[in-house]
C-alpha cells in the first residue's frame, strides 16, 4: 500500500533564470561529472571543470571545449560548486575548496553520504543541495543529446538564500532531468535508501543469490555452463521485463509454469529470515554503523575491501561467464563501448 506524498517536478516547473547568470564548477570529470558539465554547457550555463593537476581527465574535458582549472580555483570562481568526485575523496577535496565558498554560494552533491554522516560540514551561509540523476552518467549524456531526459532527485539540506530549491530545479532542467521528472527527497532518505538498496538488493543481495543458485546446481552435478545460463545470463531478461513493466508485466511475460514455480517457491528462498537480515542491514545504515565501518576501512587502506573484491573475481562463475559471453553477438560491441567508457568512468 502506497502512502507517498512525493512531489515530482518537470520542465514547466523550472525557471532557467535561477541559474543562467551563474557559474557552475563541476568537480570531477568521471561518470557523472562529464555528463553534468557537458549538458550544462550545452544548455548555455557557464561551466568550469575542477580537476587536480595531472588529472588523466584534463585532456577529455578540454577536448569537449570546457574550461579546466584546479578544484580550488574553479570553486572560487563559481556560484555553484557541484561535488562529483567519489564519496571517499570528497572530504579531502572539500578541504581544498572550502575557503573559496562565499556567502550565498551553493555546495551541491549527487549523493548525500558525506553530508548525512557529517564528513563534510559546510558553513551556515551557503546553500547545500543535491541534484542526482538516477542513471549512470553516459546515459544522462546520451539521453540529453537525444532530446530526452533522465529521472533525477532533488534535495535541499540547507537553504541560506531562500532560493535553493528554484536553483536546484533549474540545474536539474539544464542537465536534462526535468524532461523526465525530478523527485523531491531529503539527504537522509536518498542516502539511507541508496545504501540499503545497494547492499540488500541491487549489488549484495542479487550477486549473493546468483552465486548460491549457481553453486547449488554445480554441486548437484549439473554443468557450470547450464548453471551460468539459468542463474546469471537469464537474469537480464527478467530484469528488463521488471524495468519496463513492473512485477505484473514480468509475470504476464513468462510461462505459466515459471509464474507458478516462482510464486510458490520464491518466498521459500527469500523468507522471513532474509527479511530480518534486511532489517538489520537497514539499521546499520540508519545508525551510521556502516558509514563508520566504510570510513575506517578507507583510512586503513581498504584491507577487507581488497580481500572481498579478490574473492569475487576468483569465483568460478566469473571464468565460466567470461567464456560464455563470447558466444553472444553483443559482446564485441560491449567491449568497444567499455573501452570508450574507461575515459569517463575513472572518477577524478
Amino acid at each position: 500500500m502506497s502512502n507517498s506524498n512525493t512531489t515530482i517536478y518537470y520542465t514547466e516547473d523550472t525557471d532557467r533564470s535561477a541559474i543562467e547568470n551563474k557559474t557552475v564548477a563541476v568537480l570531477g570529470f568521471g561518470s557523472q561529472g562529464h555528463a553534468h558539465a557537458q549538458n550544462l554547457a550545452d544548455s548555455g550555463v557557464n561551466v568550469v571543470v575542477g580537476l587536480r593537476k595531472g588529472s588523466s581527465s584534463r585532456a577529455a574535458a578540454e577536448d569537449a571545449g570546457l574550461e579546466v582549472a584546479t578544484p580550488a580555483v574553479a570553486a572560487e570562481a563559481a556560484d555553484i560548486v557541484s561535488m562529483l568526485v567519489p564519496d571517499t575523496v570528497q572530504p579531502a577535496v572539500y578541504a581544498d575548496i572550502k575557503d573559496g565558498l562565499e556567502a550565498g554560494d551553493t555546495l551541491q552533491f549527487a549523493h548525500g553520504f558525506n553530508i548525512h554522516y557529517g564528513q563534510i560540514e559546510p558553513p551556515a551561509d551557503v546553500d547545500v543541495t543535491m541534484v542526482a540523476p538516477k542513471s549512470p552518467g553516459h546515459l544522462v549524456r546520451r539521453n540529453y543529446e537525444n532530446g530526452e531526459g533522465t529521472p533525477g532527485l532533488l534535495a535541499i539540506y540547507q537553504d541560506s538564500t531562500g532560493t535553493a530549491k528554484e536553483e536546484g530545479l533549474a540545474y536539474a532542467q539544464a542537465i536534462g532531468c526535468a524532461r523526465a521528472g525530478v523527485v523531491e527527497t531529503t539527504f537522509r532518505e536518498e542516502t539511507e535508501t541508496d545504501l540499503f538498496g545497494e547492499q540488500a538488493v541491487l549489488c549484495g543481495g542479487v550477486t549473493s543469490l546468483i552465486k548460491h543458485g549457481y553453486e547449488t546446481l554445480v554441486d548437484a552435478g549439473y554443468s557450470p555452463e547450464m548453471a551460468y545460463f539459468e542463474c546469471m545470463n537469464e537474469l537480464k531478461l527478467i530484469v528488463d521485463l521488471l524495468y519496463e513493466d513492473g512485477l505484473g508485466g514480468m509475470w504476464d511475460s513468462v510461462s505459466d509454469t515459471a509464474e507458478y514455480g516462482g510464486l510458490t517457491r520464491g518466498d521459500r528462498i527469500v523468507d522471513d529470515h532474509v527479511r530480518e537480515n534486511m532489517e538489520e542491514t537497514l539499521e546499520e545504515v540508519q545508525n551510521g554503523e556502516f558509514a563508520r565501518e566504510w570510513i575506517v576501512e578507507n583510512r586503513a587502506g581498504r584491507p577487507s575491501y581488497s580481500l572481498h573484491h579478490q574473492a569475487e573475481q576468483n569465483h568460478d562463475i566469473e571464468a565460466v561467464g567470461e567464456e560464455l559471453r563470447q558466444l553472444f553477438a553483443w559482446s564485441e560491441a560491449t567491449d568497444a563501448e567499455e573501452s570508450e567508457e574507461e575515459r569517463i568512468t575513472a572518477d577524478d
